[in-house]
């Protein structure tokens, strides 16, 4: 497992999908690796995760690096109920 600087800068590119552009889901840079990690697995619908992927420190993650990230022990925030997790890895 690759650890990083959840506090360095993250981008977040979207999938290319047709989903992701009916969601509304483009390109977002984050203060914090911590925050795109986070944005990724709580809030972006299951479906547009799959493609999706993390670029920190000129470090890349897939959906699943990403995932791997958010289930970390050294991921640094709160994580959401399981029953919402559950959900979107179903995604991945």
């Amino acid at each position: 497992m690759t650890t990083i600087d959840f506090t360095a800068s993250a981008e977040l590119y979207p999938t290319r999908s047709w989903k992701a552009k009916a969601h509304g889901i483009r390109y977002k840079r984050f203060d914090k690796a911590a925050e795109a990690i986070r944005y990724a697995i709580e809030d972006l619908p299951p479906e547009c995760l799959l493609g999706t992927y993390l670029e920190v420190d000129e470090a890349r993650f897939d959906s699943r690096g990403i995932r791997r990230l958010y289930e970390s022990e050294n991921f640094p925030r709160k994580r959401a109920a399981k029953a919402k997790r559950a959900k979107s890895k179903k995604a991945s």
